[in-house]
């Protein structure tokens, strides 16, 4: 398998023949901005069509993604979109955003990468990449243990820590999208937003809100 045109961030696993894929149009380039700093521990709170999971990020592990996912968090960017990539046994991926011109601006904003400090374990959450530096928005949480994904540059930078059960009922019929199979074409729905998902994907489950956790209380 490989990718069908350079905007397709993919990164290929052999061993499982899946690929771990995020399109992006235009190709990402470097934020150059400076980046948020986000506390050394932190959790949030994503309220779903299924019900509810926090996840607990460490910076330590892997501090510009955790940093990017809290600057995402803060700007309510995962509010209403689509887990559009659920594969049973592997991982649950979202990031798409529903409105094109926010995700494209987005898609602009890369960030470098960090060592790999934690292993892709079941339960911990890890940006999607296309090679060196192109992490943007697109985090997955592995259903199984997927260690091969360690020496491939993702790095996970937290863990589910209340109600990995909630992300195991997650809505997978649909399967890979394309050219696997015949789930979320990515480019297409980047192109069109949810409007796209929901006239062909209809049963995918979607986040409503994504909040930090304050004081403790989840």
């Amino acid at each position: 398998m490989s990718c069908q045109m350079t905007a397709f961030r993919c990164l290929l696993i052999p061993v499982a023949t899946l690929a771990l894929t995020a399109c992006s149009s235009p190709p990402p380039k470097k934020n150059p901005a400076k980046p948020v700093q986000a506390p050394a521990t932190y959790r949030v709170k994503f309220d779903t069509t299924k019900g509810p999971f926090v996840v607990e990020i460490h910076r330590d592990w892997a501090p510009r993604g955790a940093d990017r996912f809290y600057e995402l968090i803060e700007d309510k960017y995962y509010d209403d979109l689509y887990f559009f990539r659920v594969i049973k046994g592997f991982v649950v991926q979202w990031g798409i955003h529903k409105d094109p011109a926010v995700m494209a601006r987005w898609n602009t904003m890369a960030i470098l990468d960090d060592p790999v400090t934690q292993s892709n374990r079941r339960g911990t959450i890890t940006f999607a990449t296309d090679g060196p530096n192109t992490r943007t928005t697109e985090p997955f949480i592995n259903l199984a243990d997927n260690k091969r994904l360690d020496s491939r540059g993702f790095a996970p930078f937290g863990e589910v820590v209340e109600g990995l059960d909630v992300v195991d009922k997650l809505y997978s019929g649909y399967g890979d999208g394309p050219p696997k199979g015949e789930g979320v074409d990515q480019t297409k729905a980047e192109a069109q937003g949810n409007e796209y998902i929901e006239g062909r994907f209809p049963r995918l489950d979607k986040i409503r809100t994504a909040r930090l956790v304050r004081n403790g209380a989840s």
